[in-house]
């Protein structure tokens, strides 16, 4: 029957359409990805530059390539260039950024290369998005005992971010188990935890080819608004208690009925430590 033979060619030249399609898909994404590993070295390179300002106010950021900007049309356009122009705006102090991340890096990565870099810091923010490079080679127990490390490492302050949303069932059940151990490690220590999955999920399916970079793998510039989005409250507050905390240090001595003799505010700024900074709570 003729229209038997129409409808099995049109199927077939269906199916190697999207074969091509599919294909050219993947190049370009192998493409991309290339093309943004060649700027691993031109990110790192940045954020040294940037470590060595000074600034009023210390910012450290652990975690792996999203927290280095991979993806990003600049490394200032990522989740921890954005969160230190708002710390800086909120604050209404200069900002000094030290980026300690390492792209491609695992947990057991961060303890052995940035976790002694931040033990010689005093920093006033400090987020950790890690995690996501585990999720290849998951193995749960492992990335608890190394969390445990990690987190036992922070100061009360710091603030942790969950996974981001992979999109794949199996993957996304990975990183559910992952983003549990987050949670309840965070929770055991008092550590605030931004809620990255949940921003990202919040994306909806058109969030891969929108918020993603070629590789579609790490985020755009638009993505990492939604990253930065994730933290800004939980930043905020802690800026908001540093605020506090200079206010109650530089607050006028009181003020002794008999002698009649007033103190003035001491605007003395703290001595600078090995971070930049002044001692911070």
């Amino acid at each position: 029957m003729p229209w038997v033979t129409a409808t099995i060619a049109a199927c077939v030249a269906l199916l190697l359409t999207l074969a091509a399609l599919t294909r050219g898909a993947l190049r370009r994404m192998r493409r991309a990805a290339s093309a943004l590993n060649d700027t691993i070295p031109v990110n790192s390179a940045w954020w040294r530059a940037r470590a060595k300002e000074q600034g009023d106010l210390l910012y450290a950021a652990l975690g792996d390539s999203a927290a280095q900007g991979l993806g990003a049309t600049e490394p200032d356009d990522g989740y921890v260039g954005l969160l230190a122009r708002s710390i800086a705006l909120r604050g209404r102090r200069s900002v000094r950024t030290v980026n300690l991340s390492v792209s491609g890096a695992t947990v057991a990565q961060l303890i052995d290369y940035q976790l002694p870099r931040l033990a010689k810091l005093q920093p006033d923010v400090v987020t950790v998005a890690i995690g996501s490079n585990d999720i290849a080679r998951w193995d749960a127990v492992a990335f608890a005992r190394g969390l445990v490390t990690v987190f036992d490492a922070l100061p009360s302050h710091a603030i942790v971010a969950e996974l981001p949303y992979f999109y794949l069932p199996r993957n996304e059940r990975k990183v559910a188990e992952a983003n549990r151990i987050v949670r309840r490690l965070a929770t055991e220590r008092g550590l605030a935890v931004a809620p990255v999955h949940r921003a990202t999920r919040a994306l909806g399916p058109l969030g891969a080819l929108l918020w993603f970079a070629g590789d579609h793998f790490h985020p755009n510039d638009a993505g990492y608004r939604v990253w930065a989005a994730a933290f800004e409250p939980l930043v905020a507050r802690r800026v908001e208690e540093l605020s506090v905390h200079e206010i109650s240090a530089h607050a006028p001595a009181a003020i002794e009925p008999s002698t009649g003799a007033s103190a003035e505010r001491d605007s003395t700024s703290p001595p600078a430590t090995e971070g930049g900074v002044g001692g911070r709570p």
